[in-house]
């Protein structure tokens, strides 16, 4: 396992500059997502990783050592793709194996180590089977066994279950999160999908415009968004617009046309007084609050155990909550309140750019 560093890694094709200078930092066998729309230069940076494309200005470290120059082949690196990249005419063992032959593996060894890396994706005794003959969970498995046969410093998966249908995807998901807390290996995942970034990873790195927005945990990204961008990328949110009153103590007061009193909460980094920013409340967070500020239902949505409803509030501010059965009203109207502890005031970036 190693340490992987980007360190002031750009990359521009012509005039279009796909990376902005960017600093990543993963630790030893951490699995860290990149999460991020399309064209937000997610893929770039993994094939500068992978020796695939140079970087026009910067450095990529592993282990403290400088491999910017190094060749693909000398990179101790294991890649899957979201097309698994399987040779059709070879059979599971040999398409395992494939990295080991490259490498002049003795065949001794290679039957150990490919026995090895299926039994690690649950197709122990597989060797013998058609690549045709698998389904598409069983072919990505046949993927990822490949990558991690040739017990690699660091895995680079590239949108790997895009091609999966929802149920298989969160099947596999499960699958690579267990394999990965068996066998911890520094591990960069490249995805579009939210949940699918939180549900693996120990860190998710959320990326727009080729520059890095938030690094953290799951937690920290979801609870303490760094700005309204990634607040909507990661699950639901209420933002409620204003302008900032004044900055104490780590909370800031933001005013909202139509609503008699400021919101209040933990003021996000760059929050500043007089500027323009929202106010983040998550749909969860909004209770029944007999007092409370009245809403109008406009619409609900049946979740199962929990019901969706959105609610037009003061001065046409709508917002969505969520609330168990039990607690659901009949009525046409409620009364909502939130904790201030359940607000986040934050740059709003929409309005800024």
């Amino acid at each position: 396992m190693s340490t992987v560093s980007f360190r002031g890694v750009s990359k521009r094709f012509g005039v279009s500059e796909v990376l902005q200078p960017l600093d990543l930092d993963i630790r030893t066998g951490e699995f860290v997502s990149v999460l991020g729309p399309s064209g937000s230069g997610k893929t770039t940076l993994l094939n500068v990783a992978a020796g695939f494309l140079a970087p026009t200005q910067g450095k990529f470290f592993v282990d403290e050592r400088d491999i910017t120059s190094l060749p693909p082949r000398r990179r101790n690196i294991g890649m899957v793709f979201q097309n698994y990249a399987l040779f059709p005419h070879m059979d599971v063992g040999a398409n395992v194996a494939y990295g080991l032959r490259v490498r002049k593996i003795s065949s001794a060894e290679i039957a150990t180590r490919v026995a090895r890396a299926l039994q690690t994706v649950q197709l122990e005794g597989w060797e013998s089977r058609a690549i045709a003959s698998l389904s598409g969970g069983q072919q990505q498995r046949v993927a990822l066994a490949r990558a991690m046969v040739i017990e690699p410093d660091i895995l680079l998966m590239d949108e790997p279950l895009g091609a999966l249908d929802r149920q298989l995807r969160k099947n596999v998901q499960l699958e690579i999160r267990r394999m990965h807390l068996r066998a911890p290996r520094t591990t960069l995942y490249v995805t579009h999908d939210q949940e699918e970034a939180l549900v693996m990873s120990d860190r998710v790195t959320v990326m727009r415009s080729g520059r890095i927005e938030q690094i953290g945990t799951a937690e920290e990204l979801y609870h303490s968004p760094a700005n309204t961008f990634v607040a909507r990328f990661l699950g639901e949110s209420n933002l409620i617009p204003g302008e900032v009153i004044d900055v104490a103590s780590g909370k800031a007061r933001l005013s909202v046309p139509g609503l008699e009193r400021p919101l209040v909460g933990r003021a996000a980094a760059g929050v500043a007084k007089a500027m323009k920013a929202a106010a983040m409340i998550r749909p969860e967070n909004i209770r029944l609050r007999p007092g409370g500020l009245h809403g109008r239902i406009v619409e609900r949505v049946f979740l199962g155990e929990i019901t969706a409803m959105r609610l037009v509030v003061a001065d046409g501010i709508q917002l969505w909550s969520r609330l168990l059965g039990a607690d659901v009203p009949q009525t046409e109207t409620m009364d909502v309140g939130w904790r201030d502890e359940d607000v986040s005031i934050l740059p709003d970036e929409a309005r800024s750019k």
